[in-house]
């Protein structure tokens, strides 16, 4: 392979990006080394096992690839702002519109998502830490370098470019003979591992270490949908894995799993694809709903309206969510029963979901409501949310679809359903627990502004999609001729686009702001909230709880502060079992980038060497006797003076 093969070259833009990556690096690099931070970035983030450390490394991972993925989504909105325009190529444009979708779902929503719940369950249960806490860093350093893995790609070697979805044939050998599908194929593979242990994890967590008294219809309504979330996960990840395990067969090893002419079926990757990908949207969507019940909850000053029928809507929406895979290819030749069952169980799926909006209607009626930041994106994505719903109806129906298939209109749908369903619920469970995380809140002033901007924004750029696709235009077109009629409604959207981004440079701001100047003095329970997170100190020590509570009603947190009932008494501290930091977790990461990297590019050799460090990062592990540690009671007792003051 050749230099020029190797480098992706030839194109300004990619140039321009080697360019700031290779600075950004060297940049980071001097700048630990200066302030000698790598010792300190060892032992207190690179080999922590501490839940709330490794939610806050999903979400900083997070908002990174929120912005990789916000910048292919404007270079789009460029390409398409006005007819026949050629800032970006028919080639570059696939590139892109594969990444965005990738990065958005894959790199984006799943770890700021992940990340959120990190933090949050275990102390919404009243437990220490997670089941497999070595686990849990496990998880994230297998994301963490698939995701890089997948980012190196646009500059080295060239990205993907047969859509999110990678429908074959064209994402086989035959029509695209590069590396890049290689990527698709390696690094969510090895992103999925992660993330099935994260749902196996979670789920282990929430049934053995509640507190005590927390039985089930006593559990925080985020610990349900972070619950009901991870089984759709140990049920639907294992497909996709399959799935990728036949392309990375096809691709490298020349199998014939897709291949009509070898005796394969294209059908089958849809099958699999969407047996995982419909689900994943509900991955997705469901803590999402459990943050914005948290959020009206506390700011409405009310019990959640109905919290038996939003568990048990919860649950029929992962259940109804394994059944409705097959409306994503209507129009691809099933029979007239086929099609009417499953656009039957599509409809069936809004019935849950109109019951949670209702439920959160009705927490709002008559309560005493608050405007905060966290609020204002709860209240916003119910009207964004619904007009993503109603027009999912409209998709449902099998006639109508064919009209709608692969039009604009269908990607202003899932935008619709998505943005306000995922990264309003990120942004408002932000706000909410940022104190929880970090001991100050961001600043209220500035968080305005980035509501108004980007939901001004989000609405400027996803509504005319609707009026486009009507009108015909198809999705993945790159560009369009005048005579069509949609430059105005597409210009309007990439000044929309543009908004948006404002928004979001606007939190960043906030970020940055706050971290220098706000105060530090918010106390334990800033927001007057209900549950448990709140009782222990903000941000959370490391042991969450010097003494684990009991639970005697859902929001027990709520009704014992009312009734002066909370505080621990200094009779009561002991001894508090910890586990011990491990190197193993991200030296399993790297092996497993590094196995990767020599994979997409087909060097088998390497490859097999590479994976002898796997080898010894896994049987390093089986050796590993550490047990953990103990706090002392003394120690217990001063970090909880400090912010409790007196011991009862």
């Amino acid at each position: 392979m050749s230099l020029d093969e190797f480098f992706v070259t030839g194109d300004p833009l990619i140039l321009a990006s080697q360019i700031a990556i290779a600075l950004t690096m060297v940049g980071l690099i001097a700048l630990i080394t200066y302030l000698k931070r790598w010792k300190w970035l060892w032992s207190e983030w690179f080999t922590t096992v501490d839940h709330k450390k490794i939610g806050i490394m999903y979400i900083l991972a997070g908002v990174l690839m929120f912005f990789r993925g916000g910048v292919d989504g404007l270079l789009m909105k460029a390409q398409t702002s006005r007819p026949e325009l050629g800032l970006l190529d028919a080639q570059h444009y696939d590139e892109i519109f594969t990444t965005h979708g990738v990065i958005m779902i894959l790199f984006m929503a799943m770890p700021l998502l992940i990340g959120i719940m990190n933090v949050v369950v275990p102390l919404q249960i009243g437990a220490r830490d997670v089941a497999f806490p070595k686990l849990n860093a496990l998880s994230f350093w297998l994301f963490f370098a698939a995701a890089m893995l997948f980012n190196v790609s646009f500059v080295i070697g060239g990205s993907p470019d047969a859509g999110w979805t990678s429908y074959f044939p064209l994402a086989g050998k035959e029509f695209t003979p590069g590396v890049g599908n290689n990527y698709y194929a390696i690094a969510i593979q090895i992103a999925g591992i992660g993330t099935l242990m994260s749902g196996i994890n979670f789920i282990v967590t929430v049934i053995k270490m509640r507190a005590p008294g927390m039985t089930w219809m006593k559990m925080p309504i985020f610990v349900w949908t972070s619950f009901i979330t991870s089984i759709i996960i140990v049920a639907a990840f294992p497909i996709f894995t399959v799935a990728l395990a036949y392309m990375t067969l096809d691709r490298l090893f020349g199998t014939h799993f897709f291949t009509v002419a070898s005796g394969g079926d294209p059908m089958l990757w849809l099958n699999l694809f969407w047996l995982w990908g419909h689900p994943e949207v509900y991955i997705v969507v469901l803590p999402a709903f459990g943050m914005f019940s948290e959020v009206i909850s506390t700011f409405a000053r009310k019990n959640l309206y109905g919290y038996k029928s939003m568990v048990l809507a919860v649950a029929g929406i992962a259940f109804l969510s394994m059944l409705v895979w097959v409306h994503h290819f209507f129009t691809m030749g099933n029979s007239a029963a086929v099609n009417s069952i499953f656009s039957l169980t599509t409809m069936m799926i809004a019935i849950p979901t109109g019951v949670k909006i209702f439920n959160w209607l009705f927490t709002l009626r008559k309560g005493r409501i608050e405007f905060s930041n966290a609020m204002l994106w709860s209240l916003a994505f119910i009207p964004c949310f619904t007009i993503g719903g109603v027009t999912g109806v409209m998709l449902a129906m099998a006639a109508a679809d064919y009209q709608y298939h692969n039009t604009m209109f269908l990607v202003a749908h899932f935008h619709y359903v998505l943005i306000p369903g995922v990264v309003f619920a990120v942004f408002a469970g932000l706000y909410y627990w940022w104190p929880k995380m970090f001991g100050f809140k961001l600043n209220e002033k500035i968080g305005k502004w980035h509501f108004w901007l980007f939901v001004i924004g989000f609405n400027m750029t996803f509504m005319p999609m609707f009026f486009v696709g009507l009108d015909g235009m198809s999705r993945r077109m790159y560009t369009y001729s005048e005579s069509t009629g949609w430059g105005a409604w597409l210009g309007f959207s990439a000044v929309g686009s543009v908004i948006m981004a404002a928004g979001f440079a606007a939190l960043v701001y906030n970020i940055y702001w706050s971290f220098r100047y706000a105060r530090r003095d918010v106390g334990n329970d800033p927001w007057n909230a209900r549950t448990l997170e709140w009782a222990t100190a903000s941000p959370a020590p490391h042991y969450n709880f010097a003494v684990v509570p009991e639970v005697d009603s859902l929001d027990d947190f709520w009704y014992k502060k009312k009734a002066g009932k909370v505080g621990i008494k200094k009779s009561d501290l002991k001894p508090v079992h910890m586990p011990s930091n491990s190197w193993t977790p991200i030296f399993l990461g790297v092996a497993f980038g590094i196995v990767g990297f020599f994979l997409v590019f087909e060097w088998f050799t390497l490859a097999i060497i590479a994976s002898v460090l796997i080898v010894i990062g896994l049987v390093a592990n089986t050796f590993d006797y550490d047990n953990g540690y103990h706090i002392p009671v003394d120690e217990l007792e001063e970090e909880e003076r400090e912010w409790r003051g007196e011991l009862k």
